[in-house]
């Protein structure tokens, strides 16, 4: 299996990232369910606009986080550090993505928050299991 292989097959698996969003001096951060759109690299979630890292991402779409899990031996540590640009999803966009995160979330049918995509631009995947220290990195230039 290829590295980038490697990485899609663990964004797939996982469902909760880490947001970090900032705007002038004020940082906040938000855990958020997620559903990965592989053929474009990229998140979609659902929240409110009006929460506080909604309001830090409307003014400021740059966005940063982790996706990861909770192992207790350092061996097997797998995480994702990424980086990119959120947006509210509209359109023909909005309804594909709303398919797939009631699908994965059932319980998101019953919610009318709207859904967000970060196109990511660099995500870097530490996977202890393939070698201590191994990286696999990607840059949205690769594709």
């Amino acid at each position: 299996m290829s590295d980038h292989a490697h990485l899609i097959r663990y964004l797939k698996k996982q469902h909760v990232l880490s947001l970090s969003a900032s705007h002038g001096d004020d940082l906040w951060c938000a855990n958020c369910f997620y559903v990965f759109d592989a053929a474009n690299m990229a998140f979609w979630l659902m929240t409110e606009p009006d929460t506080r890292h909604g309001a830090l991402i409307q003014a400021n779409p740059r966005v940063a986080g982790t996706v990861n899990g909770q192992p207790k031996s350092v061996l097997l540590i797998k995480g994702v550090q990424y980086r990119g640009v959120i947006q509210l999803l509209s359109g023909e966009r909005e309804t594909k993505a709303r398919h797939a995160y009631q699908k994965r979330f059932p319980v998101a049918k019953k919610v009318t928050a709207p859904l967000w995509e970060i196109m990511l631009d660099e995500v870097k995947m530490t996977d202890n299991a393939l070698g201590f220290g191994k990286k696999i990195v990607w840059h949205r230039s690769d594709m």
